[in-house]
């Protein structure tokens, strides 16, 4: 039985991993690429996208073009992290086009066409999900689960002392969705994601000894975040939107997890997309469930079984 899902993404780093876990995961049924402004300029966000289903070898996906800047701020971008997001690779995109639907219109209508069937997994800003929800009061009904890469578990953030990068760049768009009545799940950043998905050297060279077009793809859109991650402290590369695909398809991951209130800080100064998770001592009614523990040995093991695979890109990559 393989799952229905869409990944919503800002496709940068462990984004193009994430990407990978859909499309090559049998157990992965991927409807749908939307794309929503973070990570790097929204045009290379989608070459992005189309350099790794390229890679991937896979059938084609289609990948609809959504919010290119939040619900009511300005863009703030992570390109000091992740330079272009690709490592400099590139290749001929003559003929790869979205498709003509905008995502957000294209999330609405996939969900009603299966209503209590479709997952998403939302691994950037969350300005794409809070639209859907605007436009059709019973989007957040016919999800059947949202994966959520975001935030921090009253943890440090990593773009300010206080947030986590996808819900500082649209807090209003963040509030909304927990408020919307979802079934999420949540992967924080911490502590999750610095305690259990982190490659360090060791695992890093097992993964470019592998010799794949997959690995060698990894090895190089990684790169500019291992260089920055190690200047801030993380001996290894992060990968919490490729542990967030890997929780939905393959539950036994996850080894704790417990219901929390969770809601996005908009007004504060210094708490701007904040995430409060409060864990049931503040008489508030859980809206999420919070992993707090995955297996970080079965995690990298899958990752590097996808990486091993042997794929034929149909394109050339220049730099591959």
């Amino acid at each position: 039985m393989t799952v229905p899902l869409v990944i919503d993404t800002d496709t940068a780093q462990d984004d193009c991993v994430a990407l990978l876990v859909g499309l090559l995961d049998p157990a992965a049924d991927l409807r749908a690429i939307t794309m929503v402004a973070g990570n790097v300029g929204f045009d290379q966000q989608v070459r992005n996208a189309f350099m790794t289903l390229n890679v991937a070898g896979a059938s084609p996906v289609p990948v609809y073009l959504g919010s290119r800047r939040p619900l009511v701020r300005a863009w703030v971008s992570a390109e000091n992290v992740h330079g272009d997001g690709s490592g400099g690779l590139d290749m001929d995109q003559a003929g790869r086009e979205p498709e003509a639907e905008h995502a957000v219109d294209a999330l609405v209508r996939l969900a009603a066409e299966s209503p209590g069937e479709l997952s998403i997994v939302a691994i950037g800003p969350l300005t794409n999900i809070a639209a859907a929800v605007i436009k059709d009061p019973d989007f957040a009904g016919n999800v059947k689960s949202l994966y959520i890469m975001g935030g921090s578990n009253n943890g440090r953030g990593n773009i300010t002392a206080a947030a986590e990068f996808n819900f500082y760049v649209d807090p209003e768009a963040a509030k909304a969705v927990f408020g919307a009545g979802f079934e999420i799940t949540v992967v924080p950043w911490d502590p999750l994601t610095l305690r259990r998905a982190v490659f360090g050297q060791e695992r890093l060279d097992e993964i470019a000894a592998l010799g794949t077009p997959l690995s060698r793809f990894f090895t190089r859109v990684c790169a500019a975040t291992l260089e920055f991650d190690r200047k801030v402290g993380i001996d290894g590369t992060t990968h919490p939107d490729s542990l967030t695909a890997a929780v939905l398809l393959h539950p036994e991951l996850v080894r704790e997890a417990s219901p929390y209130h969770v809601d996005v800080e908009t007004a504060g100064e210094l708490t701007r997309g904040y995430s409060a998770m409060s864990w049931g001592v503040h008489g508030l009614e859980p809206n999420a469930r919070v992993i707090e523990d995955v297996d970080a040995d079965g995690f990298y093991e899958y990752i590097r079984s996808l990486l091993a695979r042997e794929t034929t890109p149909e394109r050339e990559i220049t730099g591959l």
